[in-house]
């Protein structure tokens, strides 16, 4: 029986074709086939480093089990394969844990290549590094899932890492600047590119600059002291703003889960005040 071949998950460049590692080319030239994300941008960078892989295939997020399968099943009968994704590190709220899990499973030996990060790219420069850190990837866009993940970055005292699209980065900063103004924050855009860019500040001042931000962008927001937004908002603020959440019309529950992330109480104890509100001005 043929030895098992190797799962190389490799990482590249995130936007200067500069930062691929030797280690990098010398997996990715010798591997008898390579999986990625995105065939067509893969096949640009190999093209740039003359490297003419054997077998190039798809494997995203949305890849069958049964397409996964039948990469395992390779790997079984002696081929070492390599995964990519489009830029930076594997399944850093990129595709390919699947694939590493299903190659665990089945006895095959994953190799690491790392390489370039958008999230150590980002908290290399943002100045707000306070030893440990906590990474979210994406927030969710809407909906109660999202409001449940603003409070759990605000409940979070040590550093935050957040990926976010260009076009919602805004509207991002003014729900985490709305529970948590005065945390000190860096926005980090096209890291390692030719227009890289980092604004500095408090949450507020971020989403006073108004910015139209382009391209790929990674939030980093500092250690902040949790207990300390309780104490600073006493019950007439929160009332107040739990009366004009209910004049908007705003579900009870929603205006709990976000009043509770902005004042740094409880979500259960808010939500007390918010019915007692509510039978009060219903009454």
């Amino acid at each position: 029986m043929a030895e098992a071949g190797r799962l190389y998950v490799v990482a590249t460049p995130i936007g200067n074709l500069e930062d691929i590692t030797p280690r990098a080319l010398k997996a990715l030239g010798a591997v008898a086939r390579i999986a990625a994300e995105d065939t067509r941008r893969t096949r640009q960078l190999l093209t740039h480093f003359g490297i003419s892989p054997r077998a190039l295939e798809s494997l995203h997020a949305h890849s069958s089990p049964r397409e996964i399968a039948r990469l395992v099943d390779a790997l079984q009968s002696g081929e070492d394969i390599a995964f990519v994704t489009d830029a930076g590190t594997p399944l850093v709220s990129d595709p390919g844990d699947a694939l590493v899990r299903a190659a665990i499973e089945a006895g095959i030996t994953v190799v690491p290549v790392p390489g370039a990060s958008a999230v150590l790219a980002a908290l290399m420069a943002s100045g707000l590094v306070g030893g440990a850190f906590r990474f979210l990837g994406f927030l969710p866009r809407d909906g109660s899932t999202r409001r449940e993940a603003i409070a759990r970055v605000c409940d979070t005292p040590e550093t935050v890492v957040l990926f976010e699209a260009a076009n919602r980065t805004n509207a991002t900063l003014t729900d985490l600047a709305d529970a948590t103004p005065d945390r000190t924050a860096c926005v980090a855009r096209e890291l390692t590119k030719v227009h890289e860019e980092f604004l500095r500040g408090t949450l507020r001042e971020l989403v006073a600059l108004n910015h139209a931000w382009i391209g790929e962008v990674v939030l980093v927001l500092g250690p902040h002291e949790v207990s300390a937004r309780e104490g600073a908002i006493d019950d007439a603020a929160l009332d107040e703003k739990i009366d004009i959440a209910l004049a908007q019309g705003e579900h009870s529950r929603a205006i709990a889960e976000r009043l509770a992330a902005w004042s740094g109480r409880p979500k259960r104890q808010v939500y007390g005040r918010v019915i007692a509100r509510k039978q009060r001005l219903e009454g």
